[in-house]
């Protein structure tokens, strides 16, 4: 982004967070005249607000350890942020309803509303918890196409991961879990469609993660392509990691590989990272042979008609998370044709993963994360 973008941006951001942590504060403040405890819930209160803006800057200044213990804990409180302020409001609509009909004063009695608040937090409790086991726990995603195009021994395998967010929160150990489910599969291509990077690239060089890269097993190679985290910061660096480690980045690129064509996208970013628009996907595709089956790997999910007209036989992507936690999926849905999962087009097939990882708390609820199999059949008939 441009600085004037950047401004504006964390502007807007930084003016949400703190106008949603003072309707939090307000409505906690109940727990603060607990008269044993209550100081130590307001201290804890500020510390969790001011630990995930504090330590995503001190992590690009320092680094250490301790930026990075703030940046956990700190996102675990997004979590908690979103279903701390609806449930709260909940309460607000609830709570006249309760006081006409069982006559109980919640606004008024001090002591009904420290056990009411106390239900919110830990009703709220619950719901990360829940969402964090979710959010540990991918599936296999599996999708099957046929296809009258030739094919390496009539079908092919390809496993498609999406949005990991290598960093600080998903780390090494997640990153070789994926690894072991993609070899798994035995597959032909693997394919990466953005956002493999979280912020800040240093957490993944300083854990030596590009070594579980190498241990990708396919037949016919490792590709991949830019998600707008790409271009949050360093994006070259990113790109030319990915390729030193035997993942090869595809930046408006088109290429042939176990005898298919795979059209990689620049992501949207670009144009204001880069200061340039990204090709067209007509322009990508004119001198391909169309014969050939042809996956695009897109990693947002705008303005599927390009894919159509261009001649594509499957466009992957991701980005949407499917809003990662309810009820943000109602917003994807209605900014997307497609939030998550297949849609077929004329002949082209679309594929929208959730993802694999997360941003910001690792937390999902509506959706699982998932590593997406696709069993491409050539059907002779």
């Amino acid at each position: 982004m441009k600085i004037p973008q950047v401004v504006i941006f964390l502007s807007i951001v930084l003016g949400v967070y703190t106008l949603v942590n003072l309707f939090l504060y307000y409505q906690t403040r109940p727990l603060f005249n607990l008269s044993s405890i209550g100081t130590w819930i307001k201290l804890l209160f500020w510390i969790v607000v001011i630990a995930y803006p504090l330590g995503r800057t001190l992590e690009s200044l320092i680094g250490g350890q301790i930026p990075t213990l703030l940046v956990k804990l700190g996102s675990i409180w997004l979590a908690f942020m979103l279903y701390l302020t609806l449930l709260f409001l909940l309460f607000q609509i609830l709570s006249p309803v309760a006081n006409y009909m069982f006559h109980i004063d919640f606004k008024g009695n001090t002591h009904i509303r420290q056990i009411s608040t106390g239900i919110v937090y830990i009703a709220s409790i619950l719901i990360i918890v829940a969402g964090y086991i979710n959010a540990i726990s991918p599936k296999i995603a599996e999708l099957k196409i046929d296809t009258h195009k030739p094919l390496p021994n009539n079908k092919l395998t390809i496993v498609m991961a999406s949005d990991i967010h290598l960093g600080t929160i998903i780390g090494k150990k997640d990153l070789g879990k994926l690894v072991q489910r993609i070899n798994i599969q035995n597959p032909d291509l693997v394919l990466f469609a953005g956002d493999i990077f979280d912020e800040d690239i240093a957490p993944v060089v300083n854990g030596q993660m590009g070594k579980l890269f190498e241990e990708i097993k396919s037949k016919y190679g490792v590709y991949a392509v830019t998600g707008n985290h790409e271009f949050f910061r360093n994006y070259q660096a990113k790109i030319d990691y990915l390729n030193e480690h035997g993942v090869k980045v595809l930046c408006d690129t088109a290429i042939v590989a176990g005898d298919i064509n795979i059209i990689g996208r620049y992501d949207r970013q670009s144009n204001f990272a880069l200061g340039q628009n990204r090709k067209p996907l007509l322009e990508l595709t004119k001198h391909i042979y169309k014969e050939r089956f042809t996956v695009v790997l897109d990693h947002q999910p705008f303005n599927l008609n390009e894919a159509v007209e261009s001649g594509a036989d499957l466009q992957l992507s991701g980005h949407t998370h499917h809003g990662q936690m309810w009820p943000f999926n109602y917003i994807t849905k209605a900014i997307y044709e497609v939030s998550m999962g297949y849609k077929k087009i004329k002949d082209t097939h679309f594929y929208v993963s959730p993802g694999y990882g997360t941003w910001g708390p690792r937390v999902r609820l509506g959706n699982r994360p998932e590593v997406v199999v696709i069993r491409i059949k050539q059907d002779k008939g």
